[in-house]
């Protein structure tokens, strides 16, 4: 992933002496737009004094001063100007020191990778539909109270609408968590080129349009974070009618998106023998030793007869698996993924992991 780096040398990318604040944008060999308006103008020492001759002038209106008063007024003039030199300079590194804060606490590129990691794994996520509640309790013919299962009452037409819904749902909140994350990467990299490429004058003429870019920033983030966590959905139609409940108060029903980690082979405890192989896969969190999972494997190159039929799909309840009856000296083609469910809205990804089976001269052990 781009991380933030010095802009420098990226194509596209100027690097000046200057920054752009209504495009948050460095641009080179310019000045900064109204740099020239409102900027803090640092007197050099020995320009003048307003009220005072320059040296080399005469002022006949200054005869009578005394010449001792004169100096003393001229000195602490001096000495006013550099406190004023020392108080611009002193603001300029605090606010300066504020920016760098802000891009290491909160965009720094170990974060910004950690974030990229994370979207990257919400990619390969499973997504389900979550009603809520999971059981009401109704009525029988004989106005006994049972508790029933929330799906035996909901339509199930409205609910596979609903599953469409959840399905868009959680493709544009990938896209838009993919898309916040590249704004806050180049939000940094702007941030980053400004402070290290604008002297004192530039830095402080702009801080209005600093402090703006790092509260749209910290914006931004906000809502990347709170993107990572699915959310409610919201049904515009009603999923149970009246008549299926036989006049019974229609509950309150709730729809949630949730998400659970992909499944991934663990490659160093899969290993192919002569005739089987051991398959072994996790996910970045523990897990329920009740999940299911759906182990599809199958010959990559077949010839005869009895290798076309090399390929199966084996239900699992654990995170391990011997796969027996294979034919030595060949490749074999593994994928893991999770059993399908009735509420999965959305998957895209399945890992896979490719053994070969060793010759039966190099393997005596058998399944």
């Amino acid at each position: 992933m781009a991380t933030a780096t010095a802009c420098c040398g990226q194509p596209g990318r100027g690097c000046g002496p200057g920054w752009d604040g209504d495009t948050g944008g460095c641009r080179s060999g310019t000045r900064l737009p109204g740099a020239g308006q409102g900027r803090v103008d640092i007197p050099e020492i020995g320009q003048g004094v307003p009220g005072l001759p320059r040296a080399g002038q005469s002022n006949f209106g200054i005869m009578n001063v005394n010449p001792n008063e004169f100096g003393t007024s001229l000195e602490s003039t001096v000495y006013s100007r550099e406190e004023q030199d020392n108080a611009i300079l002193n603001m300029y590194m605090e606010r300066k020191s504020l920016v760098l804060q802000f891009l290491q606490s909160h965009l720094s590129p170990q974060l910004l990778e950690h974030h990229h990691k994370k979207v990257e794994l919400l990619k390969k996520s499973y997504y389900y539909i979550e009603v809520l509640p999971s059981r009401v309790i109704l009525r029988d013919q004989n106005h006994v109270l049972i508790s029933t299962d929330i799906f035996q009452i909901i339509d199930p037409w409205r609910l596979q609408r609903m599953k469409r819904v959840a399905r868009t749902q959680t493709e544009i909140q990938l896209v838009l968590l993919t898309d916040l994350l590249e704004q806050l990467q180049r939000g940094r990299e702007e941030l980053a080129c400004y402070v290290e490429t604008s002297d004192v004058v530039t830095f402080l003429s702009k801080w209005e349009s600093v402090t703006q870019k790092l509260s749209d920033l910290s914006e931004l983030m906000n809502k990347f974070l709170s993107l990572q966590v699915p959310g409610k959905l919201h049904a515009k139609h009603r999923l149970v009618s009246h008549a299926d409940i036989k006049g019974t108060r229609i509950p309150n029903i709730q729809l949630f998106l949730s998400t659970k980690m992909p499944v991934m082979f663990d490659r160093k405890e899969s290993v192919a023998r002569e005739n089987w192989a051991h398959l072994k896969w996790f996910t970045e969190n523990q897990e329920s030793p009740f999940e299911q999972y759906e182990l599809h494997f199958r010959l990559l190159k077949h010839g005869t007869q009895t290798e076309v039929g090399q390929r199966g799909i084996l239900e699992v309840s654990s995170n391990t698996c011997v796969v027996c009856d294979l034919l030595p000296d060949r490749s074999y083609e593994f994928t893991i993924r999770r059993a399908e469910t009735y509420t999965l809205v959305y998957e895209t990804w399945h890992d896979t992991i490719t053994l070969m089976t060793v010759s039966s001269a190099e393997d005596s052990r058998t399944c």
